[in-house]
């Protein structure tokens, strides 16, 4: 009795708004044209990077559209980098901002790896951290699946869910540095077995009864999510999320704005280039067992010939048209605070 009654209300929260329409799809050959690059460098997680304007990385081929109508976002892997410098790579965020009420997909066939790599797929309010972040795709140097995560300002909580595939991690209250994590337990989540499985599909849904994300590998995608043209989704339809944060512990509409969203690879940091963090799957990568040493400097290839997205799309839906909104990308300043800090695998 107990478990259907629960089930019932998760059930209740899932579908509080389970039919969301397209309201804006990068791919193809204009994959890039609703997008700013950072153009300057990682002062978010301390990364020994150079995030590339645009028109350099279009001429370094760090960010192209290949012959396959896919999106490339990679690291220079080309470049001698000499002590003392860093490498260039990309981070690129969303002109458009999207409400509460908004489901965010993206099919992806390789996920940046390595030692020092450091990608992710996130969001964030234009006024942060008051407006929130949510990580949807983000891990380090070898690890083998992917970690989801929200960040918010003191008063939004997740003790863990029963009701999702991941497990959560020890921090309960997300406004501290390593935010309210979800470990993935699926396989094939990240690094080489991620590619090898022909890549995957993440679903996010930003609604006023909590954040829901799900991951399927490519054999499992939904044949919702599968269609050419995936004018409409059913959240309904796509069974217990990976990671779950409820209202009842985080009022959404308290703790979150509008969202942009945010694609970008550093390396080294706070996160992936620090003590047990790099030595746990990196120690072994380079003679000082430091990442910047060991890593950044010196030829590109191969040790970054696996950091790049290739990515499909990104698609964006609504629960109610309009809520998609065109803003000035903004820069939110997070040089000691909150994802580059307390990461834990």
């Amino acid at each position: 009795m107990r478990y259907w009654l629960v089930f019932g209300v998760f059930a209740s929260y899932i579908s509080s708004a389970k039919g969301y329409s397209l309201i804006r799809e990068y791919s193809g050959q204009s994959f890039f044209d609703r997008w700013d690059f950072y153009g300057d460098y990682d002062n978010l997680t301390a990364g020994n990077v150079l995030w590339a304007n645009e028109s350099y990385a279009a001429s370094q081929k760090l960010a192209y559209i290949d012959s396959h109508g896919n999106a490339i976002i990679k690291v220079d892997n080309t470049t001698n980098v000499p002590l003392g410098q860093n490498r260039s790579t990309v981070r690129i965020t969303s002109q458009d901002t999207y409400d509460i009420g908004s489901v965010w997909i993206i099919d992806l066939s390789h996920i940046p790896f390595g030692c020092s790599v450091w990608p992710a797929f996130w969001t964030f309010g234009p006024n942060w951290p008051q407006d929130g972040e949510i990580d949807i795709i983000e891990a380090i140097n070898m690890m083998t699946y992917n970690q989801m995560s929200i960040h918010t300002t003191p008063g939004c909580t997740d003790n863990g869910s029963e009701y999702q595939l991941g497990i959560s991690g020890p921090t309960t209250d997300c406004s501290q540095p390593p935010g309210c994590t979800v470990m993935e337990t699926s396989p094939n989540s990240y690094a080489g077995d991620f590619a090898a499985a022909g890549g995957g599909v993440w679903a996010t849904q930003f609604d006023v009864s909590g954040i829901f994300i799900w991951f399927w590998s490519r054999p499992n995608i939904p044949a919702s999510i599968n269609q050419a043209n995936s004018a409409s989704v059913d959240v309904t339809q796509w069974g217990t999320p990976h990671a779950s944060y409820f209202s009842n512990t985080c009022n959404i509409t308290q703790f979150y704005t509008a969202q942009n969203l945010v694609l970008d690879i550093t390396l080294c940091g706070v996160w992936a280039g620090v003590g047990s963090n790099y030595a746990s799957t990196c120690a072994n990568a380079g003679p000082t067992g430091q990442c910047y040493e060991d890593c950044v400097v010196g030829p590109g290839s191969p040790r970054y010939d696996d950091a790049y997205f290739n990515i499909s799309y990104v698609r964006a839906y609504t629960s109610a048209l309009p809520s998609a909104t065109a803003t000035t990308s903004s820069h939110p300043t997070r040089v000691t605070t909150t994802r580059q800090s307390g990461k834990s695998t």
